[in-house]
């Protein structure tokens, strides 16, 4: 429980908290995300990534971009490796719904934040597959509107 009216910062309770749970699990295992400390304790995500920060400079975890962040140090985790980046799988998800007629030629495709919440990833990953949908021609964007799926005949070839 944190101590919102203590002496102590509310990152810095929540480091011992995380400390204290990533010290019982394995080399390689998961820790939860910014997001999830932020939805957790009820902070901001600043409060939670300078938590993370601190066990970070201790050594006790690291983090991969694009796939998050495991207990240990990078060299000897025995982690999953990811079979493509996580932005590749978010595009990857949407061109298969698109195909599948979930969202149509023309109606907007879900907001970046429904993705964050989905995929609990960082915005940059979101916003990296998006790009890359755009890129492809499966996708447009109309500004201050969001993203919507391209015309039928402007989808790639495979």
């Amino acid at each position: 429980m944190l101590d919102y009216d203590g002496d102590t910062h509310l990152y810095l309770q929540i480091a011992e908290i995380l400390r204290q749970r990533v010290s019982g699990l394995t080399s390689g295992h998961p820790v939860p995300s910014e997001a999830d400390i932020q939805h957790e304790f009820g902070v901001a995500r600043t409060t939670a990534r300078r938590a993370i920060h601190i066990l970070r400079e201790e050594g006790l975890i690291y983090t991969v971009q694009g796939e998050g962040t495991f207990v240990g140090a990078p060299d000897e985790a025995p982690r999953k490796p990811r079979k493509a980046p996580l932005y590749r799988q978010i595009a990857g998800d949407l061109v298969d719904q698109i195909k599948a007629g979930r969202y149509a030629p023309r109606r907007p495709i879900p907001a970046e934040t429904t993705l964050l919440q989905q995929y609990e990833c960082a915005r940059e990953t979101v916003r990296r597959a998006m790009a890359l949908l755009r890129e492809q021609g499966w996708i447009y964007t109309v500004p201050q509107r969001g993203s919507y799926v391209s015309p039928r005949d402007s989808w790639p070839e495979h």
